[in-house]
């Protein structure tokens, strides 16, 4: 698999295009806005050169020329258009954690005369088995949930839906390996094994600081020092994105029809002020864009 489509340019998107195009992938960056688009770009091209500091850094090697960064981004073709993704081996969709959006274009790939190539979902909670039940053929369905930020980060949560076809999944591990990456193969279910998990302590550490039982910064130190957590349950909804975790989080709620995931008002109470975490420049923490 050498050309990879990759479907929304926010965060995740933008992650994924990056972690294709480090490994040597051709990418097809889509998204409704050509502004995000140039974004998109702009992030890849410093966080490039972020993160080979960062491992220059840790090894005590010098950081050495840009000039793989060019070569990374040359490797990103950008478009407003879904034509252009009949020429990819695998499709990689990131769009907005809600299943209007992701129902409306999935309907539109399926409807796209192009071969059925395999169609991985990058989603925090919503169940392979929505996406499947949209397409002709549902064994072109799988489920990839990167972790954020994707570059950096070397395991993805591979997600077998009832109808995922046997060479679907291998496309997935292969492209998995392709990009020097691990993964685990868990089967379908909202949240999966990770989500499940984490959206749970988030909601719950909001739920914390919402009654004033501490501070965010209290809340974060405790599961940095206690449990040797790199990042605390707060601002890691700063980094994934306040309004994605309430989506995931509401997505629990439906699915599963019970109480205890419940959103703490507090996180609509940021979305409606626009506190989206590090992508809005405030969320728990304040954060430079």
């Amino acid at each position: 698999m050498k050309t990879i489509g990759v479907l929304g340019a926010g965060v995740m998107g933008t992650g994924v295009a990056h972690a294709l195009a480090e490994s040597g992938h051709r990418v097809i960056l889509n998204d409704v806005s050509e502004e995000q688009l140039r974004k998109a770009r702009q992030n890849i091209r410093k966080n490039l050169r972020m993160y080979r500091l960062l491992q220059a850094r840790a090894s005590g090697a010098p950081t050495g020329a840009d000039a793989n960064d060019a070569e990374t981004l040359g490797r990103i073709e950008t478009t407003t258009e879904l034509a252009p993704l009949r020429a990819a081996d695998f499709i990689v969709e990131n769009v907005t954690e809600k299943w209007e959006i992701k129902q409306e274009l999935h309907a539109r790939l399926d409807q796209l005369d192009m071969p059925p190539v395999p169609v991985a979902v990058n989603t925090s909670a919503i169940p392979m088995a929505r996406f499947a039940a949209l397409y002709s053929k549902p064994g072109r369905i799988v489920g990839m949930h990167f972790m954020n930020p994707v570059p950096l980060m070397p395991m993805i949560e591979v997600i077998r839906g009832e109808a995922t076809a046997e060479d679907t999944l291998g496309a997935a591990k292969q492209l998995t390996t392709q990009m020097r990456r691990q993964c685990i193969v868990v089967k379908d279910s909202p949240g999966f094994v990770t989500n499940r998990v984490m959206m749970l302590t988030v909601n719950e550490a909001v739920f914390l600081l919402h009654e004033g039982v501490a501070s965010a910064e209290d809340i974060d130190r405790l599961f940095q020092t206690c449990f040797n957590h790199r990042m605390g349950p707060l601002a890691t909804a700063d980094l994934i994105g306040v309004d994605t975790v309430l989506y995931s989080i509401e997505v629990l709620h439906r699915e599963f029809k019970d109480d205890k995931y419940r959103p703490c008002p507090l996180f609509q109470q940021m979305v409606d002020q626009g506190l989206l975490g590090r992508k809005s420049g405030r969320g728990f923490y304040q954060y430079d864009v």
